[in-house]
Order: C-alpha cells, then structure tokens, then sequence
C-alpha cells in the first residue's frame, strides 16, 4: 500500500534528486517531531518580531501624525510609515522565497503542506497599511508550531490571533450591556464576523448543527478579546458582556469576564463530533481527491473524537488507509504546489529565487489564479480541480514550465533523467519518449512539468 514515490508527490513537496523519500508512514509522521531544519535554514519573521518592529512603530508614527497635523513633525511620521510599509512589502517577497526554499529543501516536507493546508483553513490577511504583509508572519507564530498538536491548541492560537481579530472586525467589538457600551450609547456594538466564521469555517462546517442564536451567543463571549499594537492579543473587560452565554447548549462564563471562557469554548468546538467529521473531510479533499473516499473520512473523523483532535493520529488514519494510497492521478496542484514542486525537482537554489522572486514567483502565481496571500474571503482557496485548471492558469503553467527553469539553474537536468526525478514509476510512456525526443533541454523539461502527471498530486 505504501509507496514512497506517492509520499513523495501526495503528501510531501514533490520529488528531489538528493532527498530520499519517506520508506513507511511512520518515517513521515515522524518528520512533523524531528528538528525544523528547513525553518531554521530559511528564516520567517514571527509575528511577535513583526509587532515590535512594524506594527507597534507604526501606530506610535500615526499617533504623531494625528496629533501634529500640518507640522513637519506630522510630515515626517508620514514617511516613517511609508518606509515601514515599503520595507515590509520588500519582507513579504522574501517570504514568500523562504516558503518555497523550505519546500525545496525540506527533508520533512508534509510539514510544509500541512503548514499550507493550515494556514488556508484559518485564512487571515491584513487590511491596511503594514497588517497587509503580516500573513507570514502570523503562519509563524499561530500555525507552524501547533502542526503536530492538538487542534484545540492551534484553534486558540489562530482564532486569539491579532491578525485574525483585524481581519474578522473583532478588536472593537463590544457587548451591548458592557460597561463601554454603557458609557457611550449607540457608538459601539458588537460584532458577529468572528463568531460566525469559528462556528461556521474553523470547527462545525458550514451545514454544522448550530443555530443564528448561538452564533450570538459566541459573539457575546468573544466581546472583550482584541488586540494592541504594543502587547498583541490582550482581553479588556470594559468590552466584555456580563452573565453566562450558552453555545450548542453549554454555559461558559458568568462570573467575572475572563478569556479562558473563550478558551473553554473554543476547545468543546474543537472536540464536538461535527467538528471532526468537517475537518477530516476537508483534510482528506485536500490531500487525496475532490470526491475523497468516504471510508477515509470515516476513519478520521473516528479517531479525531477518540483523541479530541489529536492531529498526528488524525493524520495517520488518513495515511494509514488504503485511499489514501488509490494509484489513480489526484488532486490537480495549486499554483504554490506546482511551482515549489517542480522548484524541488530541479533542486533550484533558493539564492536563485531570492535575486527574481516578482518575476519566478509572485506574478507567475497571479497568472496562475493564486495572488500570494490574497485569498478571496475569510474560506480561504478553493480546492476543485476546476478552479485551477482553467485556459490562463494553464497557459501561464506552460509559459512558466518551459521558460523559468533555464533562468533558475546554470545547466538543466538531462530530462530523460529529469522526468525519472520528478515522476518516477508513475511516469507514462508517453512523457518519457517525449522528454528524450525533445530537442532541447528547455523542452525536455518543459514538456515533463507541462504532464498531466506532473500537474497531479
């Protein structure tokens, strides 16, 4: 059942010519514990970094700006702020360089994956100024190192997030008997976004078993969980509804507002048997197939509510299940995934991208359908074939196959032994007499990461 070149391009980063394949699923579960060399190798700014050297001088700049209108002072927080902006644009490119290096060089590469599949199911971008190029950052600090936990934990660490109080309108958010709403009728309210989305995105699904009054419910507990630039995620209690609220028909508060409330609310979402039964299937469409096999659904979501949501076992029952092995062609790859895979193929030197990242990277996945962490709403990408197989996306995947790898290497691969590299066994007939029938090297190699094969998971 098990099949090492199948690891390789389903659950990892694609194939190396340098990096062995996983042999057994313990050796890639094992990966999500071993050291994070790749992270360590190719360094991402956390976001507590990302707080002390651009958000926090930022609102400090805006406060001088505000405060000294017309005065040269105001003038100079103006550009100080710019700079900031500009400088982090500038970040967000490298990233997104040490997001695809980490996959090209990662010998636990279905801890690159799950960090995307991760950041996408608690998808949060900024909305202005220098919380534009904060989403890497957040993935940093919120996603990457709950990956082989608990959910629960991860669930707290994203939904309590800044970012995610920024993106989802929470941070004014205040319940409308709270002593600030008390003290200034009628000019602040409450705010349903987060709730909505935790309920109806992060754990229950969409056609989950709750109901409008419990979405109320939860927004009313959320009340008082915002942030500052300074300290991050903080919990005033001048926002916070007073009294009990009941979410799916539990109680949590009552006494004095505190933000474990929210935290013991969270972790009955992250344990209640819907909440398995919508991220196994999420987990399962997005690493086996678009119609998943609903045994292999069944199997995870079964030991999801055995151990509450315990990541590493959830993903060896999916691992662990003969569907997930089905030899037939899966998933088509997202832009990010065919790129980086066919980056780690041709073992490009991530020096290389670093000196060309608009023109290998950034704008190639725009053409593709993917705008780099601009994702379209708060549910993240879309996971059908059909919104990525479209004419432009493949033609941009062309254009990129054929005319990129040249500038990315010195000497390209031998494609007869490239499409051994990249395919192995699962490489047709027809793409090896292809390959060796190219006339040159481009478009050997053009022709292999142009293969249906090649474009599968």
């Amino acid at each position: 059942m098990f099949d090492p070149v199948l690891a390789d391009i389903r659950f990892g980063c694609g194939r190396s010519p340098r990096i062995a394949a996983p042999d057994s699923v313990a050796a890639l579960l094992a990966g999500l514990t071993a050291p994070d060399s790749a992270a360590a190798a190719h360094p991402i700014e956390t976001y507590e970094t990302f707080l002390a050297t651009r958000l926090s001088p930022t609102f400090a700049l805006g406060r001088i700006r505000n405060q000294e209108k017309g005065t040269p002072q105001a003038d100079a927080a103006h550009r100080g702020i710019i700079k900031i902006t500009q400088t982090g644009r500038t970040a967000r490119v490298g990233w997104l360089v040490s997001h695809v290096a980490r996959r090209i060089t990662s010998d636990t590469p279905l801890r690159e994956r799950l960090e995307s599949f991760w950041a996408d199911h608690f998808t949060a971008r900024g909305k202005a100024n220098v919380m534009q190029v904060s989403t890497s950052p957040y993935i940093e600090s919120a996603i990457r190192p709950h990956l082989a936990g608990r959910f629960e934990d991860m669930l707290i660490a994203a939904a309590t997030h800044p970012l995610m109080l920024h993106y989802l309108d929470q941070q004014a958010s205040a319940g409308p008997n709270s002593p600030q709403a008390q003290r200034h009728p009628g000019k602040v309210g409450m705010n349903e976004n987060l709730a909505r989305e935790l309920l109806e995105l992060h754990t229950l699904g969409v056609n989950g078993p709750y109901s409008q009054d419990d979405v109320r419910q939860l927004a009313e507990l959320l009340t008082g969980l915002t942030f500052t630039p300074d300290a991050g995620t903080v919990f005033r209690t001048a926002l916070a509804e007073p009294g009990a609220e009941t979410v799916l028909g539990r109680s949590y508060g009552g006494g004095p507002a505190v933000v474990e409330d929210i935290h013991a609310a969270l972790r009955d979402l992250a344990r209640h048997p819907a909440t398995a039964d919508h991220i196994a299937h999420k987990l399962a469409v997005h690493f086996v197939r678009d119609t998943p096999d609903p045994a292999l659904v069944t199997a995870m979501a079964g030991v999801w509510r055995e151990t509450g949501g315990d990541l590493p076992e959830v993903y060896r029952a999916m691992l662990d299940h003969p569907a997930a092995w089905d030899p037939a062609p899966g998933n088509a790859k997202m832009p990010l995934d065919y790129i980086a895979s066919a980056c780690r193929a041709l073992d490009v030197p991530p020096k290389a991208l670093a000196t060309r990242a608009q023109m290998l990277l950034m704008e190639p996945l725009r053409l593709m359908g993917q705008v780099w962490q601009e994702p379209p709403g708060p549910d993240g990408l879309p996971e059908a074939d059909e919104a990525w197989i479209t004419p432009q996306g493949l033609a941009a995947r062309l254009q990129w196959g054929f005319t990129l790898p040249q500038l990315m290497l010195d000497a390209l691969p031998d494609p007869r032994d490239f499409v051994e590299t990249a395919l192995g066994a699962r490489a047709p007939a027809e793409v090896r007499f292809a390959a060796s029938a190219a006339e040159t090297r481009a478009d050997g190699i053009g022709v292999v990461l142009a293969s249906p094969a090649f474009q599968r998971m």
